[in-house]
């Protein structure tokens, strides 16, 4: 027998208004718990109006809301699945011929249609939100001094210099950040007065100073002059300028790819870019898996009874995914996997033993 269009969009709809409840329900819980965190991180610090922490704690919202996402489908998808058979819905359905796998389809497709919005609308918004919580958590609670910005004409560096400030530009960059290419450093007193500016073929890091050779010094009231090596101090360390670089979940879906690019063009790694891109790529398929997962137990807790103990083996089955695909993203950041396979590996096994489960349950 066939699903009826009305009877599909009737499941659909029972999923979807469960799913959002329940994310809804776990983004006020992120938040408060994000806003409760960020008061005890600057309880040294005073001078943080209220206000601040409360918008840094809304910014920081949509990207541990996506985290928890496949949560809020594995719980809703079950909590939806049991209310329908509570109510004898499934038994009705099931009694006029209609299997498990034509109720699946509309929670299914629903998923889905809820992993493409979030690759394709969520993301972004919740990437350039990040970025703006960023930038407040490092003037605010981390006190950082330097910020690195990577564009299609190289890299850019500001620093914090003992008599004010510089910006440093590098086309290329080598050794990890160690090494910097083609560089010119503007240097800024501590009124922000353009005061000078170096011009060199490279510049290494070294601790508490550049190391600049072959350098062109020309300040604001001095001829040029030439240094075969010159020191600029500075208070970076190598371990700063790589922090400084932007995190993943702030940089686009829309974005990654040409980001990835231009990073791998001015000499940095960009596995863990890369291993996002694909990621954020394999939402839509976790989410169906996570839809698998619910209907497995959910299902048969109409058939074999003990509720509590089925719903429990469900909420355990979900945290072992999150498990698995946390240590799957360490192994693809380490270089262990291929980003690629690290990303999609557990969805994918997730999924075939879902469906191997469920093939056993409904045809077996």
């Amino acid at each position: 027998m066939n699903l009826s269009w009305t009877l599909s969009r009737y499941f659909a709809r029972q999923f979807l208004v469960t799913v959002l409840i329940t994310f809804g329900i776990v983004l006020c819980l992120i938040y408060m718990i994000s806003l409760v965190e960020l008061m005890r991180r600057a309880a040294n610090n005073p001078n943080i109006p209220f206000d601040v922490l409360a918008s840094m704690a809304l910014l920081e919202l949509p990207t541990i809301g996506a985290d928890t996402l496949p949560f809020a489908v594995l719980f809703g998808g079950m909590a939806s699945f049991l209310r329908l058979t509570r109510n004898q819905e499934l038994v009705v359905a099931r009694a006029a011929g209609i299997s498990a796998w034509q109720f699946l389809a509309p929670a299914l497709g629903v998923a889905f249609a809820i992993g493409i919005f979030i690759v394709t609308v969520y993301n972004p918004v919740a990437s350039t939100m990040s970025a703006r919580y960023s930038q407040l958590e490092a003037k605010f609670l981390r006190g950082q001094t330097s910020l690195l910005a990577v564009s299609s004409n190289g890299l850019w560096l500001r620093q914090a210099d003992p008599n004010g400030q510089s910006v440093v530009h590098a086309l290329r960059i080598s050794e990890r950040g160690l090494r910097l290419e083609d560089v010119i450093i503007l240097l800024y007193s501590r009124g922000d007065r353009f005061i000078g500016r170096i011009d060199a073929q490279g510049a290494s890091l070294e601790a508490g100073y550049w190391d600049i050779k072959d350098a062109w010094v020309t300040m604001a009231d001095d001829q040029p002059r030439y240094f075969d090596r010159y020191r600029q101090p500075t208070t970076l360390t190598i371990t700063q300028v790589q922090e400084s670089f932007a995190d993943p979940d702030t940089i686009s879906f829309w974005d990654l790819p040409h980001f990835i690019e231009m990073a791998e063009d001015a000499g940095f790694s960009a596995l863990r870019y890369r291993l996002h891109l694909y990621d954020v790529l394999s939402t839509p398929f976790l989410l169906c898996t996570m839809v698998l997962v619910g209907a497995i137990f959910s299902l048969r807790a109409s058939r074999l009874g003990g509720l509590v103990q089925l719903v429990l083996g469900g909420v355990f089955a979900g945290f072992l995914l999150y498990f698995l695909s946390d240590l799957s993203l360490a192994l693809g950041t380490t270089g262990v996997m291929p980003p690629f396979l690290a990303a999609w590996a557990p969805a994918i096994v997730a999924a075939l033993l879902g469906l191997t489960v469920l093939f056993h349950l409904e045809d077996g």
